[in-house]
Order: structure tokens, then sequence, then C-alpha cells
């Protein structure tokens, strides 16, 4: 007993340690995130979307609120970061739009003004690396920032 006490007071304490060491990575990725982004491409369960689809799309990064517009209509929410994971975690919640309700986790890299995100349109788990396969619903996008 008295060594599972020991065992949820030291997670107890990592557990108020760790997030302050990864708010200081999130602040900085999240000013970064901040803009207006554009797909280059994408792939969604391993098959290549169309030019003309991401042509239609718009992602907009404001503070720690998306929206994101295809062919027009909008899709609203919010999104969290986690910059200490490996890789770089991300969890967007929809809020407004076919998306509402509905809660998608995610990785990301940021290298300058390209950005590439690996969502799990299932919700299930956070992808373990940037690429899709046939059979999941994994979706990979690599944007560029909007000059």
């Amino acid at each position: 007993m008295i060594k599972q006490l020991i065992c949820l007071a030291a997670l107890a304490i990592l557990a108020t340690v760790v997030p302050g060491a990864g708010a200081a990575d999130d602040s900085a990725d999240i000013k970064a995130l901040q803009g207006t982004w554009l797909p280059e491409k994408a792939e969604l369960a391993g098959q290549p979307m169309p030019a003309e689809v991401l042509k239609t799309i718009v992602l907009k990064l404001t503070k720690q609120e998306y929206e994101v517009t295809v062919a027009g209509a909008p899709d609203k929410g919010t999104w969290t970061i986690d910059a200490s994971a490996k890789p770089k975690g991300m969890t967007i919640k929809g809020g407004a739009g076919p998306n509402a309700g509905k809660t998608f986790p995610c990785i990301y890299e940021i290298k300058g003004d390209t950005l590439r995100i690996c969502y799990d349109l299932s919700g299930a788990k956070r992808p373990a690396e940037f690429k899709t396969t046939a059979g999941t619903k994994l979706y990979l996008v690599t944007y560029a920032r909007k000059k």
C-alpha cells in the first residue's frame, strides 16, 4: 500500500512538472502555426487527393481556433498541441460544421512555411508516423503558408 502511494505521489509530481516544461515548447509552435495554410498535396488511406479538390481547401489557424473551408463549406473548432511528444501531437475538436462534436488526434511537423499534419479521421488514436495506408482513415496533408 505504501509503495502504491509513493508511486501515485511521484506520478502527481511528474504530471505537474512535465506540462510546465512542454508549455514553453508549445507556445513557440502555437505562434509558428498561426496563419492561413493552403494544401500542396494530400492523401487519404494511401490514395492521393486530386489537385482540383486541393485547390478548394483553405485552413486558417488563429490563436487555438481553426477554420477550414472545402469548396466554400466552413468547418470550425479548436486545436491544441503537445510539442513535447514524438512526433509532435495535435488534437482537433470540431465545434461547428460537418465535424461538430468530433475529435481528431493528429501529429504535426512545422518547418518554416511548410506544415505537415497526419489526422486520424476515425478519431481512434494519434498516428505514429507521417504516412497513410489503404484500409485506414488516416489523412496526410502538406500545407504551405499563404503569403
